[in-house]
Protein backbone atom coordinates (compact mmCIF):
# COMPACT_ATOMS: atom_id res chain seq x y z
CA UNK A 1 0.00 0.00 0.00
CA UNK A 2 1.16 3.59 -0.74
CA UNK A 3 2.22 6.02 1.79
CA UNK A 4 -0.91 8.22 0.78
CA UNK A 5 -2.70 5.18 1.02
CA UNK A 6 -1.83 3.89 4.32
CA UNK A 7 -3.21 7.83 5.64
CA UNK A 8 -6.34 7.19 3.96
CA UNK A 9 -7.29 4.41 4.78
CA UNK A 10 -5.31 4.79 8.54
CA UNK A 11 -7.54 8.14 8.81
CA UNK A 12 -10.74 6.95 7.62
CA UNK A 13 -10.49 3.61 9.05
CA UNK A 14 -9.96 4.96 12.59
CA UNK A 15 -12.74 7.25 12.52
CA UNK A 16 -14.97 3.83 11.21
CA UNK A 17 -13.51 1.80 14.03
CA UNK A 18 -14.28 4.79 16.86
CA UNK A 19 -17.81 5.89 15.46
CA UNK A 20 -18.70 1.34 15.16
CA UNK A 21 -17.63 1.29 18.56
CA UNK A 22 -15.44 3.35 20.73
CA UNK A 23 -14.81 0.47 23.30
CA UNK A 24 -12.44 -1.59 20.94
CA UNK A 25 -8.93 -1.37 21.40
CA UNK A 26 -8.30 -4.06 18.84
CA UNK A 27 -8.35 -4.36 14.77
CA UNK A 28 -7.22 -7.09 12.82
CA UNK A 29 -8.39 -10.20 10.66
CA UNK A 30 -6.82 -12.99 8.29
CA UNK A 31 -3.21 -12.11 7.11
CA UNK A 32 -2.64 -10.99 4.75
CA UNK A 33 -5.65 -8.55 3.50
CA UNK A 34 -6.48 -7.20 6.87
CA UNK A 35 -2.55 -6.70 7.63
CA UNK A 36 -1.51 -3.20 6.20
CA UNK A 37 -5.46 -2.00 7.31
CA UNK A 38 -5.24 -2.91 10.74
CA UNK A 39 -1.38 -1.64 10.97
CA UNK A 40 -2.83 1.60 9.50
CA UNK A 41 -5.66 2.01 11.69
CA UNK A 42 -3.08 1.45 14.90
CA UNK A 43 -1.09 4.02 13.31
CA UNK A 44 -3.74 6.77 13.57
CA UNK A 45 -5.24 5.91 16.34
CA UNK A 46 -1.39 6.98 18.22
CA UNK A 47 -1.64 10.12 16.79
CA UNK A 48 -4.96 10.61 17.71
CA UNK A 49 -4.20 9.88 21.33
CA UNK A 50 -6.78 6.94 21.28
CA UNK A 51 -4.55 3.62 21.31
CA UNK A 52 -6.02 1.13 18.95
CA UNK A 53 -3.95 -1.99 18.46
CA UNK A 54 -3.29 -4.00 15.74
CA UNK A 55 -3.20 -8.18 15.94
CA UNK A 56 -2.93 -10.49 12.76
CA UNK A 57 -4.49 -14.15 12.52
CA UNK A 58 -2.58 -16.95 10.76
CA UNK A 59 -4.50 -18.84 8.38
CA UNK A 60 -3.00 -21.87 10.20
CA UNK A 61 -0.97 -22.22 13.69
CA UNK A 62 2.58 -22.42 13.10
CA UNK A 63 4.46 -25.74 12.64
CA UNK A 64 7.28 -24.39 15.02
CA UNK A 65 7.93 -21.82 17.87
CA UNK A 66 5.53 -20.89 20.14
CA UNK A 67 2.49 -22.09 17.54
CA UNK A 68 0.67 -19.10 17.52
CA UNK A 69 -2.44 -18.53 15.75
CA UNK A 70 -2.86 -14.51 16.62
CA UNK A 71 -0.06 -12.92 16.57
CA UNK A 72 0.54 -9.46 17.96
CA UNK A 73 -0.11 -9.32 21.54
CA UNK A 74 -4.06 -9.39 22.06
CA UNK A 75 -5.59 -10.34 25.11
CA UNK A 76 -7.69 -13.38 25.78
CA UNK A 77 -11.37 -11.22 25.81
CA UNK A 78 -9.92 -8.50 24.00
CA UNK A 79 -12.63 -6.12 22.09
CA UNK A 80 -12.52 -6.21 18.90
CA UNK A 81 -13.04 -5.55 15.02
CA UNK A 82 -12.13 -8.30 12.66
CA UNK A 83 -10.97 -6.31 9.45
CA UNK A 84 -11.15 -7.55 6.24
CA UNK A 85 -9.70 -6.10 2.73
CA UNK A 86 -12.58 -6.93 0.24
CA UNK A 87 -15.85 -8.99 1.43
CA UNK A 88 -16.92 -11.46 -1.19
CA UNK A 89 -18.15 -14.47 0.44
CA UNK A 90 -17.43 -13.77 4.05
CA UNK A 91 -15.78 -16.62 4.23
CA UNK A 92 -12.17 -15.06 5.57
CA UNK A 93 -13.66 -13.10 8.00
CA UNK A 94 -15.97 -15.42 9.67
CA UNK A 95 -12.84 -17.71 9.63
CA UNK A 96 -10.91 -15.01 11.82
CA UNK A 97 -14.15 -14.73 13.85
CA UNK A 98 -14.01 -18.39 15.04
CA UNK A 99 -10.43 -18.14 15.72
CA UNK A 100 -11.09 -15.16 17.88
CA UNK A 101 -13.60 -16.87 19.76
CA UNK A 102 -11.94 -19.41 20.66
CA UNK A 103 -9.55 -17.32 22.34
CA UNK A 104 -12.12 -15.82 24.24
CA UNK A 105 -12.52 -12.44 22.08
CA UNK A 106 -15.85 -10.13 21.54
CA UNK A 107 -15.84 -9.17 17.93
CA UNK A 108 -17.84 -6.27 18.13
CA UNK A 109 -18.18 -6.09 14.47
CA UNK A 110 -16.66 -6.50 10.95
CA UNK A 111 -15.38 -3.42 9.32
CA UNK A 112 -14.28 -4.02 4.93
CA UNK A 113 -12.56 -1.96 2.88
CA UNK A 114 -14.69 -3.03 -0.15
CA UNK A 115 -17.55 -4.78 0.39
CA UNK A 116 -17.92 -6.49 -3.34
CA UNK A 117 -21.86 -7.18 -2.82
CA UNK A 118 -21.75 -10.75 -3.60
CA UNK A 119 -23.21 -12.54 -0.88
CA UNK A 120 -20.58 -11.96 1.94
CA UNK A 121 -22.72 -9.30 4.15
CA UNK A 122 -25.53 -11.53 4.25
CA UNK A 123 -24.13 -14.38 5.05
CA UNK A 124 -22.00 -12.17 8.19
CA UNK A 125 -25.37 -10.30 9.22
CA UNK A 126 -27.20 -14.60 9.35
CA UNK A 127 -23.93 -15.55 11.63
CA UNK A 128 -24.81 -12.13 14.12
CA UNK A 129 -22.23 -9.69 12.88
CA UNK A 130 -22.34 -6.17 11.84
CA UNK A 131 -20.64 -5.50 8.53
CA UNK A 132 -19.23 -1.90 8.14
CA UNK A 133 -17.87 -1.35 4.87
CA UNK A 134 -15.64 1.98 3.83
CA UNK A 135 -17.14 1.53 -0.31
CA UNK A 136 -19.14 -0.95 -1.94
CA UNK A 137 -18.12 -2.08 -5.50
CA UNK A 138 -21.33 -0.14 -7.00
CA UNK A 139 -20.03 3.00 -5.53
CA UNK A 140 -16.67 2.56 -6.77
CA UNK A 141 -17.47 1.43 -10.28
CA UNK A 142 -19.42 4.63 -10.46
CA UNK A 143 -17.01 7.01 -9.52
CA UNK A 144 -14.46 4.62 -12.85
CA UNK A 145 -16.77 6.26 -15.34
CA UNK A 146 -18.34 4.27 -18.91
CA UNK A 147 -16.35 0.52 -19.84
CA UNK A 148 -16.30 -0.34 -22.87
CA UNK A 149 -15.31 -4.50 -23.76
CA UNK A 150 -12.38 -5.12 -25.35
CA UNK A 151 -11.85 -8.79 -25.62
CA UNK A 152 -12.80 -11.87 -24.37
CA UNK A 153 -14.97 -10.06 -21.24
CA UNK A 154 -11.79 -7.72 -20.32
CA UNK A 155 -13.39 -4.21 -20.16
CA UNK A 156 -11.45 -0.96 -20.28
CA UNK A 157 -12.63 2.29 -19.02
CA UNK A 158 -12.79 4.98 -21.57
Amino acid sequence: MSAEGQYLVGSLGFRTVREADAGVSWVGGLTLGADPIAYAIAHRSWLEGEEVNAFTVRKEAKTHGLARRIEGGLPDGARVIVIEDTITSGASALRAVDVLEKRGCDVRAILTLIDREEGGALRIRDRGYRLVSLFRAAELLETRGPQRTVRNGMTRQR
